[in-house]
């Protein structure tokens, strides 16, 4: 056999490898058409490069199992099957793309696994994905919206947008855009709106709302109070409402205190009660108020007055309807 056509197999078997099939010196043989000797040496060659580049490769190597009497690629840099699996259920769950995005997104990542767990993979998912629904959407493509705005956040340009509000009225922004963050289903734009007059206050835009992206030749600059913390502003904001920062304080009497502390991660019990438990958290925005209305009876708040007296204004409002 010529090196050519050995190294072609050779490579064969790592691209195998590394799609996470179980290699099978007899059953190569009989698939390659050679002896079970010659795989041997191609999986041997396979071992010694691997072990030459071991910083490449996340340290992989091949590991023999005598249960099987197979050969598996062992590395910390790919993700294995399981791992696909779980973020497969997170991009169906949080539907933030196109049926079409969603379907190119998850054919690559299969394209990681071997033959059978693909098949597994296809099996565990052809429900879900029959059933997917994404949100609607007024751009072409939110993942080359995501792109282009991370391209224009990086460089500090300003940028004049193409918007479509809540009321379907269609207008433009000229922004100042400092970050991307996801939410409840959506991709935000986070950006300062040169139109306001307080710079200090950054507004939500909704990527999948944005229809056009001019790029201006001037870039900007942040003052230090300007800069946005997006891991501190997904801790401290609920759906994406833009409003001041507030420290609050409510009573929760429902099954579950566990589930509050983990939608608000900043909060924290400073009180049990034989009644309930009492929490408190810093959060920014008005969506703290959609969020506690949605706990119905369960949530008391009790500070600071004006949210006690917003709150108590909403439920007034909210009886009336059903008077």
């Amino acid at each position: 056999m010529s090196t050519e056509l050995k190294t072609d197999r050779v490579l064969d078997l790592f691209f195998r490898a590394l799609k996470g099939e179980y290699l099978s010196a007899k059953e190569l043989a009989e698939q390659y058409r050679v002896s079970p000797r010659s795989i041997s040496r191609d999986i041997t060659a396979l071992k010694v490069f691997l072990a030459e580049h071991r910083d490449s490769f996340g340290h992989a190597e091949l590991v023999y199992s005598s249960s099987n009497h197979c050969y598996h690629l062992e590395t910390e840099h790919f993700l294995s099957n399981k791992e696909l699996l779980a973020i497969t259920k997170i991009l169906i769950g949080c539907r933030p793309f196109s049926n079409t995005e969603l379907l190119e997104l998850i054919r690559k990542l299969k394209l990681h696994t071997s033959p059978k767990d693909k098949a597994t993979l296809e099996t565990l998912i052809r429900n879900e994905m029959y059933h997917y629904t994404s949100v609607h959407f007024d751009c072409p493509s939110v993942i080359d919206n995501l792109w282009i705005l991370t391209e224009h956040i990086t460089s500090r340009r300003q940028i004049t947008v193409s918007y479509i509000k809540m009321d379907r009225t269609a207008v433009k922004h000229t922004l100042k855009p400092v970050s991307v963050v996801f939410s409840e289903y959506y991709f935000y734009l986070i950006a300062y709106d040169t139109a306001y007059d307080d710079v200090s206050y950054p507004r939500y835009y909704r990527i999948d709302r944005i229809t056009d992206i001019v790029a201006h030749r001037e870039h900007f600059k942040l003052k230090k109070e300007q800069e946005i913390d997006e891991g501190l502003l997904r801790n401290q904001s609920q759906f994406m409402w833009p409003g001041k920062l507030r420290r609050i304080r409510f009573a929760f009497s429902g099954p579950s205190v566990q589930a509050i502390l983990d939608r608000l991660p900043s909060s924290r019990i400073v009180e049990i009660t034989e009644n309930a438990s009492i929490i408190e958290a810093e959060v920014y925005g008005d969506g703290i108020k959609l969020f506690l209305l949605s706990q119905g009876a369960w949530v008391k708040v009790l500070a600071p007055q004006e949210l006690v007296e917003e709150m108590a204004e909403v439920t007034k409002q909210m009886c009336r309807l059903y008077s």
